[in-house]
């Protein structure tokens, strides 16, 4: 497979339409381990800079639309990376705890993939915001329902699961105990969410 960027393109829609068939070609890829880490922060630098573009563009400030925090490109990168290195170890740890096979490269390669998908879809939204404000709401919900079908699909293959039910089952169960560990985590250090109580 060609990496380049039509290549790519094609492949994202292809994901989006058969996603355990995108996720086999994209285990095919030969590449090495801190090549794909390399991929991750790459898809996550584009996606934060087309975030802070897109608030400039729709609104002239990224904080009246990210929150203090988001508007620092800095920070919203670290946070996003954070947030995408948690999900590579949990779709490993908790797939192998219920049986599944995946390897761990295998499993970077696929969230760095996914979130390539979602950048994409963020481009077609970051466009309707500017020529047709009420569409990009639509796309924002259809993004939302895409994750979960390309997360629970690519978990699957990734890790030779049959049934995407009980795939989609185990994700909802996962992220409802990761952000309750973080949260605990985050109490412990002294770190509050504004408006908590």
């Amino acid at each position: 497979m060609t990496l380049d960027l039509p290549s790519l393109l094609r492949l994202a829609w292809d994901s989006v339409r058969a996603p355990r068939e995108g996720a086999r070609i994209i285990r095919g890829i030969e590449m090495p381990r801190t090549a794909r880490w390399e991929a991750l922060l790459l898809i996550v630098v584009i996606s934060v800079i087309l975030g802070q573009l897109t608030a400039f563009l729709v609104l002239g400030e990224p904080g009246l639309m990210m929150g203090p925090m988001l508007a620092n490109p800095f920070m919203a990168g670290v946070i996003q990376m954070s947030m995408l290195v948690i999900m590579v170890f949990a779709i490993f740890w908790i797939g192998r705890a219920m049986g599944g096979t995946g390897g761990f490269g295998d499993t970077i390669l696929l969230v760095a993939w996914m979130q390539f998908v979602m950048v994409c879809l963020q481009v077609i939204q970051t466009a309707a915001m500017i020529l047709m404000p009420p569409l990009a709401s639509l796309i924002g919900i259809g993004g939302f329902i895409l994750f979960f079908w390309l997360l629970t699909n690519f978990i699957a293959e990734l890790h030779g699961f049959q049934s995407l039910g009980k795939v989609f089952g185990m994700v909802i169960l996962s992220l409802v105990g990761v952000a309750f560990g973080l949260s605990v985590i985050l109490t412990m250090i002294g770190i509050t969410v504004p408006g908590a109580p």
